[in-house]
């Protein structure tokens, strides 16, 4: 019998969770000949090809679509053997990864219901792939990440429309750059605004950047500039949405929830599934608002039950 490298499994996990050879490589910090050099590596010691030769992008045979899970599973192990020697106060933190975009003010109170079991959490941002890459390193548990595509292997997943958020006082000089504020450089929400602006023959100035959405919306309620934000996401601020105003449609994003697999993944399972409905967009409707809110309280009463 073989034995596989670990490391091979983790560079065919990123390759297949990102889509792409060049992403996985950014990702893993190696080059792309390198990781491509990791497969075929993989392949001899299976004997048998896990790509499809003829399609465009990313396409797994049948054969190594059961590889990619048994992968999974196997590194999951291999990450729990490795946490073992992390004590057990590590082992009880729960990191979960969330785009700064898309945290509200729910997201406390349930993460609050949670410390009796979980007594100490950690939250990191940043952009989906290093996320998801920390999560398969065994580094985050929980990584909510924002995508142009699909999500593969999210526990939940759906999308939202992306708008432009305005005030009162936003003013657009159709000659000028659009005036922009945005999270980060690398934020999927700016750079799908930028790239809107880009294709409809505009330019962009990016004119604050902050971590926080209130020091955003409050840039915007100066009248400094636009943000793009999701529509379930601007719906707790006090920005307008600009459907009808100069600027060039948005699209959608998907959103993802994933979990890390492992001994504890039952619990992490039960938190993902308390954070998705606070997350996922909301219907615009009074009764529908209503039904929310008894959701969320649901939700909770569900979690006192933990004590």
């Amino acid at each position: 019998m073989s034995n596989i490298p670990t490391d091979l499994l983790r560079t065919l996990v990123t390759i297949v969770d990102l889509r792409s050879f060049t992403k996985a490589a950014q990702a893993i910090g190696i080059t792309q000949p390198a990781v491509s050099a990791q497969i075929k590596r993989l392949q001899t010691l299976l004997g048998y090809e896990l790509f499809e030769r003829q399609s465009a992008g990313v396409t797994l045979t049948s054969q190594g679509n059961a590889v990619v899970d048994y992968a999974r599973r196997l590194l999951s192990i291999n990450d729990e053997i490795v946490g073992l020697g992390k004590g057990d106060r590590a082992r009880k933190r729960i990191r979960i990864g969330l785009p700064g975009d898309l945290s509200g003010p729910l997201l406390p109170w349930t993460l609050a219901k949670f410390r009796t079991r979980w007594p100490d959490f950690n939250f990191q941002s940043g952009v989906a792939p290093a996320l998801l890459r920390d999560m398969r390193e065994g580094k985050i548990d929980i990584v909510v990440a924002l995508s142009t595509e699909a999500p593969v292997d999210a526990r939940h997943t759906w999308t939202d429309q992306l708008v432009w958020a305005r005030s009162n006082a936003t003013k657009i000089d159709p000659e000028a750059p659009v005036p922009m504020l945005a999270f980060s450089e690398e934020c999927m929400c700016f750079r799908a605004g930028t790239n809107a602006l880009r294709e409809s023959g505009r330019t962009h100035r990016l004119v604050m950047m902050s971590g926080t959405v209130l020091v955003l919306a409050a840039g915007v309620d100066a009248g400094l500039g636009v943000l793009v934000m999701t529509s379930g996401r601007i719906r707790l601020t006090q920005l307008k949405r600009w459907d009808d105003g100069p600027l060039p449609k948005l699209p959608e994003l998907h959103v993802g929830i994933y979990t890390r697999e492992g001994a504890d993944s039952k619990a992490l399972n039960e938190l993902a599934d308390e954070l998705a409905p606070l997350l996922r967009p909301k219907p615009d409707d009074v009764a529908a608002q209503g039904r929310e809110f008894r959701a969320i309280r649901t939700a909770f009463d569900k979690a006192e039950l933990l004590r």
